[in-house]
């Protein structure tokens, strides 16, 4: 069984938020057995498996060598829901096995801390996705031929291109009850939420609009950007002396610039000029097929936005940065106070003398001035 998160000496009430949230990982994987169990008995089977296997199948294959293909459906909601259960139990046993134990040999402040358990969960999480998706974009050879970002529309997808979007749609739809588990504060609480809710819309938009090609080729770029953003975010909270903050720091932000500007170009390259090629339906929602002017446009408008939201963002950004960096630099020290505070602090010392050894002094200085 995976222990929760965070421990206490005492048992905290059956029920409580203290209980949930030290044991939601458990109570979590219960409820996720439910649906697996029920795959096994006969009556629940076909229920279960709408929620554990990928649904809307396109292909009858009459052999074991055809190939499976898929199609987004409505369905595919049940499975995002079940998957979004597993991804809360791999969040908490990466979090307990592997990010705790390493954080208690740093010695992190409170707020470092915070940092190095986000960013190290999005690193792993990242990683995979970027990797699983040059694995897609390779085997289906859209890096070489780009024209088939925008060929056969609406095309199938095979088992793993699917799985893929269901585990990306699932990972924004844990980071939802993680708020409440990680007891994030409640000034972060509205902003984390709604960013999680973006990326769920953002993905899920053009997922079930059958624009999965070009989904795939965003989603990789933006990964990579992300992925480098947070080992620089791990390499500031580790690194003490920052010999490798400002190396880190400066690439994360060109490679998130060079990706907000790749989304730009394979979108319009994509929806403004390659699908218009293949225009010839009707809007049909039944059949899935969305390639018609408006929605394409309005697909493209809203990828604009975003990544030029993103680039005013990381503008912004860097112009905080350099003005804390410049706020902390310490400013010189002038000789004439250093001076004068060892005059004074001479002065001082002499007015605790006596008054005849104050004379004294005056008298020798008198006379060592006329010599």
């Amino acid at each position: 069984m995976v222990k929760g998160l965070r421990k206490t000496s005492k048992n905290p009430p059956i029920l409580s938020h203290e209980f949930i949230i030290q044991n939601h990982a458990d109570i979590v994987s219960c409820v996720a057995m439910v649906f697996v169990v029920g795959i096994m008995i006969k009556a629940t089977a076909p229920f279960a498996s709408i929620f554990v296997a990928l649904q809307h199948n396109t292909t009858y294959p009459e052999t074991v060598e055809d190939v499976l293909l898929y199609a987004p459906g409505i369905k595919d909601w049940a499975a995002i829901f079940f998957y979004s259960l597993i991804a809360v139990v791999v969040h908490a046993i990466f979090q307990e096995y592997l990010l705790d134990k390493i954080s208690k040999k740093l010695h992190l402040s409170k707020s470092k801390l915070a940092v190095f358990n986000n960013s190290g969960q999005l690193v792993v999480f990242y990683l995979l996705s970027v990797i699983w998706g040059l694995d897609i974009i390779m085997r289906e050879r859209y890096l070489p031929e780009i024209s088939r970002l925008w060929s056969e529309y609406p095309a199938p997808m095979i088992f793993f291109t699917k799985l893929y979007f269901i585990v990306q749609l699932s990972y924004s739809l844990h980071e939802l009850p993680e708020l409440y588990f990680q007891r994030v504060k409640k000034e972060e609480y509205l902003g984390k939420a709604l960013s999680s809710l973006a990326g769920l819309v953002l993905i899920s938009i053009p997922y079930f609009m059958s624009f999965n090609r070009l989904l795939v080729c965003l989603l990789v770029l933006h990964h990579t950007s992300e992925l480098i953003f947070h080992i620089s975010q791990l390499v500031q909270t580790v690194d003490k002396d920052e010999k490798l903050t400002k190396a880190s720091t400066l690439v994360s932000t060109a490679l998130r610039f060079t990706a907000r500007l790749g989304s730009i170009i394979i979108s319009v390259f994509t929806l403004w000029y390659g699908l218009a090629l293949s225009e010839q339906k009707e809007l049909n929602i039944q059949e899935g097929y969305y390639n018609v002017a408006p929605v394409r446009l309005s697909i493209l408008g809203g990828i604009l936005l975003l990544q030029l939201y993103l680039i005013f963002n990381l503008i912004s950004d860097e112009i905080s940065r350099s003005k804390e960096n410049s706020a902390y630099i310490p400013a010189p020290k002038s000789k004439s106070k250093k001076e004068k505070s060892k005059k004074n602090k001479k002065n001082q010392d002499e007015s605790d003398l006596p008054e005849v050894d104050q004379n004294t002094n005056k008298t020798l200085r008198n006379k060592l001035k006329t010599k």
